[in-house]
C-alpha cells in the first residue's frame, strides 16, 4: 500500500471524527477511528496542527474550484452572483463541523486551528477581485473598486454564512437572496466589459533592488555580476 492511499485514510477517519466532535476532536479519537495508535498518526502529520493543515488543503482545494467554476459560469450576472452564494453557503453547510475546526479556535488551542481557513480565503477574494476586472466596467476606478469589493465581499460573505450556519435563521436559497440583493446595486449598474478587454490583467512588476554603490576609489572598476 502506498503513502498516500494511506494518508488519505486517515483523512477520511479525521474527517469523519471532526463531522462527529466537532473542533475539540482529539489525535487519540482520530487514532482510534483509523485502527491505529496515536505515535502512527504523528508519523504521518507530525502533530495536530499537521493534520489540521491537511484537511484544510483537502477541503479548500474543492472550495476554490468550486468558486472559480461559478465565477465564469456562462450566466447573466445576477444569476452568477447567486451562483457563487450558493456554492460557497452549500460547502460550508455540508460539513458544519469542519468549517468550525477551520474558522474557531478551541480556547487555549496552540496549533493555530481557527485560523487554517484564512489563506484560502484571501484566494478567494483574489478569484473576486479578478473575476471583477475583467468581466465589469467600472471606469477609471475599476483597480481601486475591484480590489475593494473584491475583498469586501469575501469578508460580508464569510461574516453572514459563519451567523447563518449558527442560527439557520432562513433556508439557503432565502440567504443567498438576501446577500446578493444587498451587492446588487453598482454591480447591476455597471456595463460589461466587451470580450477583447476582458482579459486578465497583467502581473504588476516585482521591484527591482537598486544596485549597491561600488568602492568609491580614484579607478574605475568592472561591474561585478548580480547572484
Amino acid at each position: 500500500m502506498t503513502t498516500e492511499p494511506r494518508r488519505e485514510q486517515l483523512l477520511n477517519a479525521a474527517d469523519r471524527v471532526v463531522q462527529r466532535e466537532g473542533p475539540s476532536a482529539s489525535m487519540n479519537a482520530i487514532a482510534a477511528e483509523a485502527g491505529i495508535t496515536k505515535p502512527i498518526l504523528y508519523r504521518h502529520f507530525g502533530d495536530r496542527s499537521g493534520l489540521i493543515g491537511a484537511l484544510t488543503a483537502r477541503h479548500t482545494a474543492g472550495l476554490l474550484a468550486a468558486v472559480r467554476t461559478a465565477l465564469n459560469e456562462p450566466l447573466e450576472r445576477r444569476d452568477r452572483v447567486e451562483h457563487v452564494l450558493d456554492v460557497y453557503l452549500a460547502a460550508i453547510e455540508s460539513r458544519p463541523q469542519v468549517y468550525r475546526l477551520l474558522t474557531h479556535p478551541e480556547p487555549g488551542d496552540p496549533t493555530g486551528a481557527g485560523n487554517a481557513l484564512a489563506p484560502a480565503l484571501r484566494q478567494i477574494a483574489e478569484e473576486i477581485t479578478r473575476a471583477i476586472q475583467q468581466q465589469i466596467d467600472l471606469g477609471q476606478d475599476g483597480p481601486l473598486l475591484s480590489e475593494t469589493w473584491g475583498r469586501s465581499i469575501t469578508g460580508m460573505v464569510l461574516a453572514a454564512g459563519d451567523w447563518w450556519l449558527e442560527t439557520r435563521p432562513c433556508p439557503r436559497a432565502r440567504m443567498v437572496q438576501a446577500l446578493a440583493d444587498l451587492l446588487w446595486g453598482r454591480l447591476s449598474a455597471a456595463a460589461d466589459l466587451p470580450p477583447m478587454l476582458a482579459t486578465t490583467p497583467e502581473p504588476r512588476p516585482e521591484p527591482r533592488p537598486e544596485p549597491h554603490p561600488g568602492p568609491r576609489t580614484g579607478t574605475r572598476t568592472e561591474a561585478r555580476p548580480e547572484a
